[in-house]
């Protein structure tokens, strides 16, 4: 399942994660996308996390080019985004900034789903054709 639309699903995935991770190339982003001082303690969090948001867009980009690799990458991006989700539900839904994120991270999850449901059945189909069980050598 390498068409058209999966890799579309990927591309959109990495587009996704573009300005989060240009706070580590343009700092003074924190503030206009956090409400985050680009100065500071806090401030170099926000920035490793636009280092960790950059591997989240290059493990996208890679696996349009790389079908066998889009499992492992599902799990990544899964992380990334349902990690947010999550934290931000426990944290009580709060408005601002963190809104806006979690809203494009709702936005992600349809992409997410169609690209990790292609990559696990092709596993399943690669498996079936050999005729060995799934994570067998």
């Amino acid at each position: 399942m390498g068409g058209t639309w999966c890799k579309t699903a990927w591309i959109i995935l990495a587009l996704i994660h573009i300005l989060p991770a240009s706070v580590l190339v343009a700092p003074e982003l924190a503030l206009r996308l956090y409400g985050v001082d680009p100065q500071g303690p806090v401030a170099v969090l926000i920035i490793h996390r636009g280092a960790l948001f950059l591997a989240v867009m290059v493990v996208s980009l890679f696996a349009v080019f790389d079908p066998p690799s889009r499992r492992v990458c599902s799990i990544i991006v899964a992380i990334s985004i349902l990690g947010f989700l999550g934290v931000y539900t426990q944290a009580g839904l709060p408005e601002g900034p963190l809104r806006t994120i979690a809203l494009v991270d709702l936005a992600a999850l349809l992409p997410l789903v169609m690209v990790t449901v292609a990559a696990w059945r092709r596993r399943m189909a690669d498996s079936r054709r050999s005729g060995r069980a799934v994570g067998k050598p």
